[in-house]
């Protein structure tokens, strides 16, 4: 079972495996507004918003209405209370390796050691290098940091749900499982739109390069529909996801359009820096998360970057009845990073 707690809402799925194939048992979601009058987290503060018990309350209402029988669960950390940061170290045995980068990460973390965990993979496959040359090149390090207090939390909600918590992973993590193949050799850039933040990740051959958080996303264009148009968030939300950046009698697009346009020059900003650093170029883009499904994105997204642009479909690759497959593309984009967590389960 992965289980995504969001910012507005908690994202549950249950795969089994079924001969060669994936097969989905179950899939549930519960709002925060449903149960609380507040979000589950925001984005200044790292940790869960609400107390251990209210979350576990949540994340039991959402297993009990999607009928959920295993106890075999990993959940998401939110990526933007995950540090992550890249550094090089000297050409180095595999055995060297650990020390030096704990000792290393000391330059690179805001926060005591003593108060993160960590973890970390050399991006280019060392093992593989055959030269001399090759053997005394720089190895570069992706280095993860995850403040204990974080960690802590989500293991007390998984000990009140009596939930079997296999492991915790970055919420970018989720998403390449779910939405990048083994095969692919593209650099593929990432757009995890949600309510509170938008994650920009970068892949190359598989391996995370880059990974981005910032304080822009769908919440922000809900809420200045409503203040353009003097309507409530509610009626804001709906006007979004029935217009989003096609055509309206209300200019709908007109309105988030600067906003829409911000991340975009994010995303741009960071694309350029990766290409000055690596001499690699984003070669496609897939959007995720709730925003994803404001009509039009996909083709003004596409048009903006000049790029091949996909909206996110993690449900591609799993047996469902055909009764739902229709629905699973609708939804898809929210639930990618569930989606990845439970088939990292399965492996």
């Amino acid at each position: 079972m992965g289980v995504d707690i969001g910012t507005a809402a908690i994202k549950i799925v249950e795969l089994s495996r079924w001969g060669e194939r994936i097969k989905l048992e179950n899939y549930g979601e519960i709002s925060a507004r449903v149960l609380y009058e507040k979000t589950f987290r925001t984005f200044e503060k790292s940790t869960l918003l609400l107390s251990s018990q209210n979350i576990a309350r949540a994340v039991l209402a959402a297993i009990a209405a999607a009928n959920i029988k295993t106890k075999e669960s990993i959940f998401s950390i939110p990526d933007f209370s995950t540090f992550f940061t890249n550094f090089e170290l000297p050409s180095m045995t595999k055995d060297e390796l650990p020390s030096a980068v704990r000792f290393e990460a000391r330059q690179h973390i805001p926060l005591p050691l003593g108060e993160v965990s960590l973890d970390w993979q050399v991006i280019d496959n060392f093992e593989k290098r055959t030269t001399t040359e090759e053997k005394n090149k720089k190895l570069k390090i992706l280095l993860v940091a995850v403040p204990n207090e974080v960690i802590g939390q989500y293991q007390e909600v998984a000990r009140i749900c009596g939930l079997n918590l296999v492991s915790l992973e970055a919420e970018v993590f989720g998403l390449q499982k779910s939405l990048i193949s083994k095969e692919e050799t593209r650099v593929v850039g990432l757009m995890d739109i949600g309510a509170q933040s938008t994650t920009y990740s970068i892949i190359d051959k598989g391996v995370l390069k880059i990974s981005h958080s910032f304080d822009l996303a769908g919440n922000e264009l809900t809420e200045q529909i409503a203040k353009s148009l003097s309507v409530d968030y509610t009626v804001a939300e709906n006007l979004k996801r029935k217009y989003g950046l096609l055509p309206s009698p209300q200019n709908i697009k007109d309105i988030i359009l600067p906003l829409t346009d911000s991340i975009l020059r994010e995303i741009e900003r960071i694309s350029r820096n990766f290409l000055q650093s690596e001499q690699r170029e984003v070669e496609k883009f897939i959007i995720a998360g709730g925003a994803a499904l404001i009509p039009g994105i996909k083709e003004y997204f596409r048009e903006y970057l000049g790029k091949e642009m996909e909206i996110a479909a993690p449900f591609s690759n799993i047996y469902c009845p055909p009764i739902l497959e229709k629905t699973l593309k609708e939804m898809g984009p929210a639930y990618a990073i569930a989606v990845g967590l439970a088939l990292r389960g399965l492996e």
